[in-house]
């Protein structure tokens, strides 16, 4: 037996103090597998130590919630017996250090979180996030990241459908790879994790076990240093056909009474999935390591527990369904192994060779596990130095074609070309719209799904920051002709040792709630992503926010593309000409300063809902909210998705043009009316007390602004296709 040193315990990623709680726990010292156990079940990835307390805040509950958080994937019911499951998750470490299996095996892991639950998986999203464009990291990342997800998305035939990608320097030394997952599923087809009954099979299925992927999970708990790429070993290798054998199996068996409870091995492996289903079913469980299946020779228990290679599901069945549920594994050409059975010892007994290698209660391993009530300062909103009158004087029209031909504004066809969007038929809008726009199959309703992050606001403000990301994600739904439903989070943070980042993370949350609340908006899944940062320098607090909504009828639903010549353009929502943390002074100026904008939430709801409402009436053509850029990028984007452009009114009363075509107020739309349903508009506007103003109309070919710039939307576009074409 190895002799358990501080050394060791520091190579398991735990705390002194957190070895002696282990110690008093089993009342002796631990073994190096029980160790090992108890660094898979005790990371931040797996107990969400540092989190766990604040997240309890979130409100997880709705009229339309059938799972919150808890189990693999929230699900939500979208009415004639269907519900909607999904999650996201971050992949950061592994991607950084290997981006092709990183990002393929983050797909693979959030497709399986879904199908366990009896979901066939109808869509992908991402949010991607990596350095400066021009750190000598990023061209590899970036490549390696996007070639992994179309490549496992690709392969398995799921349809990748919306997501970002988004350039800072904040992530020069820890890219953001966070995977989105959406299945549908009937309401009373929905499969839970907890073990029910005494001597129930516990049934291995899937590929066999290799040594890739140990200690993967702890890794996501610890800050990179110099020595990362030493770390590649814990990445998990993918195969998109075996994981696509996997879910048609499990699918088939699905669809009768055989399975109690199933779990897909992820994080921490067969630990995980074992102890996660005995633990929530409060009883034991029972496992002979002697015959999982093992793809390389000699491996011991502590690689079987740990090891996370990819394509694996635990599942207890039902007495005498074992045979009728091998058959069906064995036809999908996958093992099938009985490992174990649940008992009634709450322990996790693990034997080899005739012996009890290790042996843990379960409540030492769940229950019990650390819950840190960590120290943390409040961030205040700082008065802005920015003195705007001594800015470089600039025309409108170069900032214009500065912010559409940058990383972050350009059109990104070169990504998204690269993923199959349309696989399974319907996708009825896919990337490059406010949502993406998935047709029930063989229904007239379907679902609109968006991510949407905003790491220079929260970092100036994480409380206002985190209201302003929800809101953002629920204007993208409602432009689409969606009605908000839940979402999923995907929290990405620093070092939760330094109070200033688990300030940070307090604070984002609150404003998370506050928003969610208020637009009853319920969290429903969601992952927590600590330790992003290398060498002491952490990244800036990125909350990523993906949401679901519901079409009913998918011929109302609506894109930003303007429609027809002479449409009249309302702008919903009022004009501040908030400039301070805008893309305008990023981009063209070089300051990254001040306050975010304010958020008013009874503007968000009264605004979005009254946009819905006009769209539910076919009474406009096409819109789009604002957001990063402001109206000018936002119009921008309607003239060069379609065949019209804009001619714009100088405004009456916002003299600053800056201002008013840059600003980043938040609540706000564009909508394109027919004249003659220009009325209808306006009185429902009046009586919903929503303010807007008549901002011009739509003509043939021009992009134009009166006396400031015209320009030909084709070269308008050419200029927002160029960074990608010459990176």
């Amino acid at each position: 037996m190895k002799t358990i040193t501080n050394k060791v315990i520091e190579q398991h990623g735990l705390k002194l103090e957190e070895y002696s709680t282990i110690k008093k726990l089993l009342k002796r010292e631990p073994n190096l597998l029980e160790l090992g156990i108890f660094s898979a079940m005790w990371n931040e990835h797996c107990s969400y130590k540092s989190s766990r307390k604040h997240l309890k805040n979130l409100p997880t509950k709705g009229k339309q919630v059938i799972q919150g958080p808890g189990e693999n994937a929230g699900v939500i019911d979208i009415g004639d017996e269907d519900a909607i499951i999904f999650k996201i998750e971050s992949h950061n470490h592994p991607s950084y250090i290997e981006p092709y299996q990183g990002a393929a095996t983050g797909v693979g892991g959030i497709l399986r979180d879904v199908f366990t639950m009896g979901a066939r998986p109808i869509a992908l999203l991402n949010s991607i996030h990596f350095g400066s464009p021009d750190h000598f990291k990023t061209r590899s990342l970036l490549n390696g990241v996007v070639s992994g997800i179309g490549g496992y998305g690709n392969c398995i035939g799921i349809p990748t459908v919306a997501g970002e990608t988004k350039f800072n320097s904040t992530y020069n030394e820890n890219i953001l790879v966070n995977a989105m997952a959406i299945g549908h599923a009937k309401k009373n087809k929905i499969f839970y994790s907890k073990a029910k009954g005494l001597n129930k099979s516990v049934v291995y299925v899937g590929s066999k076990t290799g040594r890739d992927g140990i200690h993967g999970a702890s890794m996501a708990s610890a800050e990179f240093d110099d020595d990362s790429e030493e770390k590649k070993p814990t990445v998990q290798v993918g195969d998109p056909f075996t994981e696509k054998l996997l879910m048609e199996a499990c699918l088939e068996l699905m669809k009768d009474n055989s399975i109690i409870s199933i779990q897909d091995m992820g994080a921490a492996g067969l630990t995980s999935s074992s102890v996660e289903m005995a633990s929530k079913g409060e009883l034991g469980i029972e496992l002979n390591l002697d015959k999982v299946p093992c793809r390389e020779e000699n491996m011991t228990p502590y690689e079987m527990m740990l090891s996370e290679s990819q394509e694996r599901m635990l599942i207890i069945l039902e007495d005498g369904k074992e045979q009728h549920a091998k058959k069906i594994f064995n036809k999908w050409d996958l093992d099938f192994v009985i490992i174990g059975k649940t008992t009634d010892t709450n322990k996790l007994t693990l034997k080899y060779n005739n012996k009890i290698e290790g042996e843990i209660p379960l409540d030492a391993l769940a229950s019990k596990a650390p819950i840190y009530d960590r120290k943390w300062v409040k961030k205040k909103l700082t008065k802005s130095k920015i003195d705007l009158k001594k800015l470089k004087k600039i025309k409108i029209e170069d900032a214009l074609i500065k912010i559409l031909s940058s990383a972050n504004h350009s059109n990104k066809n070169w990504i998204t070309s690269q993923y199959d969007q349309m696989v399974m038929c319907d996708t009825a809008q896919k990337s490059g719209a406010d949502a993406a726009i998935i047709r029930i199959h063989k229904k007239e309703k379907a679902i609109a799904v968006s991510v949407d992050s905003s790491s220079n606001y929260c970092k100036s403000h994480p409380l206002t920051g985190g209201k302003q990301i929800v809101c953002e994600n629920w204007r993208n739904l409602i432009s689409v002709g969606a009605k908000p439903i839940a979402i999923t989070n995907c929290l990405n943070f620093g070092n939760p040792e330094d109070p200033k980042i688990m300030g940070e993370f307090v604070e984002c949350l609150a404003g998370i709630k506050e928003s969610c609340e208020f637009l009853n908006y319920p969290v429903v899944s969601g992952n927590v992503s600590f330790y992003n940062g290398t060498n002491k320098k952490n990244i800036s607090p990125t909350p990523v926010i993906g949401g679901v909504g519901l079409i009913s009828k998918l011929k109302r639903s609506m894109n930003h593309q303007l429609k027809k010549n002479d449409s009249v353009l309302l702008l919903i929502g009022k004009t501040f000409g908030h400039l301070e943390q805008s893309i305008f002074l990023e981009e063209i100026h070089s300051i990254l300063e001040g306050q975010p904008p304010e958020i008013n939430l009874i503007n968000e709801k009264n605004n979005g809902e009254s946009v819905l409402e006009i769209i539910n009436k076919d009474l406009v053509n096409s819109v789009h909210d604002i957001s990063s850029g402001g109206l000018i990028i936002t119009l921008a984007e309607m003239s060069m998705g379609s065949n019209y452009g804009v001619r714009i009114d100088k405004p009456k009363k916002l003299t600053d043009l800056f201002k008013y075509f840059f600003g980043e107020d938040q609540g706000r739309y564009v909508l394109e009316i027919d004249r003659n349903n220009l009325e209808k508009v306006e009185n429902i506007l009046k009586n919903n007390n929503v303010f807007y103003e008549n901002i011009g109309f739509t003509q043939k070919d021009y992009f134009e602004i009166q006396k400031e710039l015209k320009i030909d939307i084709k070269e308008l576009y050419k200029i927002n296709n160029q960074w990608y074409n010459n990176y």
